[in-house]
């Protein structure tokens, strides 16, 4: 047994010892199959095993995950794992998997070659050891690199019974997975725009809904979104961005958004007025004014800067992990920014709930305006 460490002034690691990420890498460039038992994991280091495995054309890979089915996992870190999972499932060489019967929370890291065990790390390293970021880079780990036979088949062996179905799945197939909401930075800052306290959102999420409307977002599939021939979804809507730019010097920015109404929805009573402003609370904590516009009052959008509505529906989706942002529409000609179908099926919603809370706030000009709730929830995500 031989102890590797973290390198952390003032208790830096000293002639002869080794850092834990060092270990790891040199064991996986002699490995041809690796297999990973953790309690966490971080969106860094999902990519950087990723990248490892490609590196050293590991043959086979298996990360368990233990502690998210009970504790609830960041969306974004889960979007990532299932897309990480699907990757390594399509190419055959492995998968990730979610302990469900309880919280697990060892560390261990197992190594082949020619199908037998030759090394293992065990100590209290998740495995964001591996790409150090701003909230672990202070951490300090200690771990030990096992070469004995018969201890290194003893951990492959723990590994292997973590793997077992009444222990684990693949994440792939855990439909139930609690997921811890990401904060969606795109608003901050921002003009017009007001966080709210928790007991704000849980005061008018508690009030009787006097009216609410359904919004479904519409959107094209992911073999659609090249197709221009005039469908609503490359020139209006929520990829409104997509369209032809109003300047020839300038690409319309991504958050760009026309929250298009349908007619089943905007001829229903109660449905606001055109151009009558009203208080937007959202399910996530932000407050601004909004109002509908254009024929027949089908566009919902914010008061005062067209960009805020897409901030808020958009970054959502970014804070999840469903898609970049992108900097410059007009030379994303693949549409890897375009929401699509998918994307939605991915965070787990396609509707917008807008409420009525029944009750009034005080504008800037002291006049009473109606307070509407709207919300953006998938349906297994935490509040």
């Amino acid at each position: 047994m031989k102890l590797v460490y973290s390198n952390i002034l003032p208790l830096g690691t000293r002639e002869g010892q080794e850092t834990i990420i060092d270990c790891i890498n040199e064991q996986i460039e002699m490995a041809d199959r690796v297999e990973i038992a953790v309690g966490y994991i971080s969106l860094a280091s999902l990519s950087e095993l990723d990248q490892l495995v490609s590196e050293n054309s590991i043959g086979r890979i298996c990360l368990t995950i233990g502690m998210y089915y009970i504790e609830g996992m960041p969306e974004n870190s889960y979007h990532t794992a299932v897309k990480l999972n699907q990757k390594w499932s399509e190419t055959g060489i492995g998968e990730i998997r979610i302990v469900k019967t309880f919280k697990y929370h060892g560390k261990l890291y197992c190594f082949y070659k020619n199908g037998k065990p030759f090394s293992a790390v065990i100590g209290s390293a998740n495995l964001g050891v591996i790409k150090p970021e701003a909230s672990n880079r202070r951490q300090y780990e200690v771990s030990a690199l096992v070469t004995d036979e018969n201890e290194v088949a003893e951990i492959a062996a723990h590994i292997e019974d973590l793997k077992a179905p009444n222990c684990s799945d693949n994440i792939a197939n855990i439909k139930n997975m609690p997921l811890v909401r990401e904060k969606n930075t795109a608003l901050d800052g921002i003009d017009l725009v007001t966080a709210v306290p928790q007991s704000n959102i849980n005061f008018y999420a508690r009030c009787q809904a006097y009216m609410s409307f359904l919004l479904k977002l519409k959107v094209p599939s992911s073999d659609e979104r090249h197709i221009d021939d005039g469908k609503h979804y490359t020139k209006s809507n929520i990829n409104v961005c997509y369209a032809a730019p109003r300047s020839k010097r300038k690409a319309r920015d991504w958050y760009e958004t026309q929250l298009t109404v349908g007619a089943d929805v905007y001829r229903m009573e109660g449905y606001p007025e055109k151009n009558k402003p009203f208080f937007v609370v959202t399910d996530d904590g932000y407050w601004f004014k909004a109002h509908t516009t254009s024929d027949n009052n089908k566009q919902f959008s914010a008061v005062g800067d067209e960009l805020i509505m897409g901030r808020w529906l958009k970054g959502r989706l970014a804070a999840a992990g469903i898609v970049k942002p992108v900097n410059n529409t007009a030379e994303d000609t693949d549409r890897l920014g375009m929401i699509t179908q998918e994307m939605l099926q991915e965070y787990g919603c396609d509707t917008l709930v807008f409420k009525k809370t029944g009750q009034t706030a005080l504008d800037e000009n002291g006049n009473p305006l109606d307070v509407w709730m709207l919300s953006f929830t998938a349906s297994n995500n935490e509040e």
